[in-house]
Order: C-alpha cells, then structure tokens, then sequence
C-alpha cells in the first residue's frame, strides 16, 4: 500500500513546531489510521516574528535548523501557514467554473472588495459546496486575499532553512484539518486558537470552514499587563500569570495581578463572544454546539470556564493527536500537553496530503 510522509511547519510568535505525519493509501480520507513519526519545537526570541508575521527571518531560520535537528526531521519540503490581520477571509459565492478557470478569475471577480491592490495581494478559494439557482450554478467557497509580503516573508525564512515550501495553508483551515475530526467532524463548533498575540477564530460547520477571524490579542498581551502592573519582567509575569489563573480566589497580594489578567481576558473573551454572536446572526437556525481551545494562551486556568460562562456554550480544550499512532521513537512524556499546542502543525501536513 502506498504511503505518503508529510510535514507541518508552524511559525508562532514565541516557538517553532513541526509534525510529521505518515497516511496510508487514501491519505487523511483512507481508512488507515495516520502515525505521528516526528514532532517537535523549539523557542523563538521576543520580536523574530511581529503580529504573525517573520521579522527577523535569519532569527527564524536558525530556529528551525535546531528544530529539524533536534527532532530528526528528514525531508526538506514542508507545509507552512499564514493567519494574521493582513489576510482576508470573507464568505463568497461565484458562478460555477471548473476550478483552474475560477482561480484565474479571481483579481477580476473581487477587486472592488478587498481592502487592498491586487497587486499586492495573493489569492485562493477554498470550495465549500455548490448549488443550481435560478440565475445558474454557483460555487460557495471562502475568499482568501493575503498581503504578498505577508507570505514571502514565511517562505524566505523557511528557506533560508534550506527547507522547501511545498504549499502555504491558512492557518485557520489547519486548524479544521487537525481537529475536525470523529464526532466533532459532524457538528458545527468554533475552533479558538490563542496565540500570542493573535487569536484565530474559525467556525466550522460538519468539517467546512464558515467564518474566519483574526484577533489582535493574544497570551502576551495579558502576561504584558501582568508585567507593567507588577513592574516584573515577562518572565516571572508569565509564571505568576499561570498560577493565578482566572476565577480563583486570591490574597491581597496577588489583587493586582490578577485584575491585570482578568482586565485583558475580558477583552479578549468578549471580542471571541462577538464573534460567535456575528455568525449566529447570519446562520439562523444553526448555532454553534461548542468551542474547542488550542494554542499557548488556551492554558490559563480558568480561561475555558470563563469563555463557557461567557458565550453559554460547552468548552473543551483541543487535542490534535486524538485518531493519531504515535511512533516508538516519540515518547508520552514529550507529547505530554501537546494535543492542543501541536493542533496547527498536524492539520497543515493534513492540507496537503487531503
């Protein structure tokens, strides 16, 4: 039987995170199970990747050159992502076309509706179905327009690597391809990936991407507050941060702090909430049925109960090897907590095989 390795890069702003993923015959839609053969990260340095995007790419190149040698990773060619505030995620309908002609047809067909130049943008259509109407058959799918240098900056670091970019995935649509699978593949359920300074929310519906969204706040934002009330370094204010939490009582000497953690939380679960009440308006009669956390920020204690008091809907935290074999050569003790934080580099080696 034929099978297919394939491995997903992940550039955060505070780590490099690699899987590699062997399918069977049929790739992620065959009936044989995928083994995670490779997984690995390794830290990233304050300011080598700004706001999702690669600002010191030799920085970054010297990050993943540890990360293929520590990890024992092979192959040269990888799946990368992009997600930050410069990429465009809209829901569109178009006139049915075979699919070649349709992607050709795109810097004509949305020009007038994209918040830059064409000639500055990168586009693709991801098909989501398609239906027969009165004024003929249409094709739905999601628009996505990514500012150019967004993306040649990821690609220039990862081949400084000396590695080669065999596709770029949104981020956003990994997320669905790593996590969107056994019952939560039949239910419609916003993924929320917390990063650093970004947080993605995308809204699945049985498996299909419906809504994409990019937030400007992140975990460092709260660790930030938590430093700047404290007059601490990032460091410590991240140890603190994690052990207050959010909803547990506390002494009087952690009220500072955690009114710091609690003020940005808030935004933060309220811009998320804003989210969910934004789709359910435009989806009447199909609301979201729960939430799944993924990413460094879904591990502040009590964020999810928060997010769950917030938006009256179940919340779990995301885990990425769930329907994966583990290699021998991975131990239990390296993947431990990793479900979530490896949830974007499983699904973009996913995007590619599929």
């Amino acid at each position: 039987m034929a099978t297919s390795r394939v491995i997903g890069l992940d550039i955060g702003t505070t780590a490099v995170r690699a899987a590699e993923i062997e399918f069977g015959a049929g790739g992620p839609k065959g009936k044989g199970q995928p083994t995670l053969l490779r997984a690995g990260q390794v830290p990233l340095p304050l300011g080598a990747v700004r706001d999702g995007e690669v600002a010191d790419p030799g920085t970054v190149a010297e990050a993943i050159k540890q990360l293929w040698a520590s990890a024992h990773l092979q192959s040269k060619d990888v799946v990368i992502g992009v997600g930050n505030q410069r990429v465009v995620v809209r829901e569109l309908d178009l006139p049915w076309m075979p699919a070649a002609q349709l992607k050709e047809s795109l810097p004509f067909q949305v020009q007038e509706m994209l918040p830059m130049s064409i000639d500055e943008a990168l586009l693709d259509f991801h098909v989501t179905g398609e239906d027969d109407t009165e004024a003929g058959r249409v094709v739905h799918g999601m628009l996505v327009a990514a500012q150019r240098e967004t993306v040649v900056a990821n690609v220039l670091a990862v081949e400084s690597a000396g590695l080669r970019p065999s596709m770029v995935d949104l981020n956003a649509f990994a997320l669905i391809r790593g996590l969107a699978r056994g019952e939560q593949a039949s239910a419609t359920l916003a993924f929320v990936d917390i990063g650093a300074v970004i947080t993605t929310v995308v809204v699945s519906a049985q498996g299909a991407p419906r809504l994409v969204r990019s937030l400007p706040v992140g975990g460092a934002h709260i660790t930030n507050a938590v430093a700047s009330a404290l007059s601490i370094s990032a460091h410590d204010a991240e140890q603190l941060k994690r052990s207050i939490g959010i909803g547990a009582a506390q002494g009087p000497e952690n009220a500072a702090a955690s009114e710091a953690i609690v003020t940005v939380a808030r935004s933060l679960v309220e811009a998320v909430r804003n989210t969910f009440v934004y789709y359910a308006g435009n989806n009447p009669g199909h609301g979201l049925q729960g939430v799944v956390l993924t990413g460094g920020g879904a591990h502040l204690p009590g964020l999810g109960q928060y997010l769950s008091s917030a938006s009256r809907l179940p919340v779990v935290l995301g885990d990425a090897l769930g329907g994966l074999r583990t290699a021998k050569q991975l131990s239990s003790q390296s993947l431990a907590g990793a479900g979530s934080l490896m949830a974007l580099s499983i699904g973009l080696a996913y995007g590619v095989a599929a």
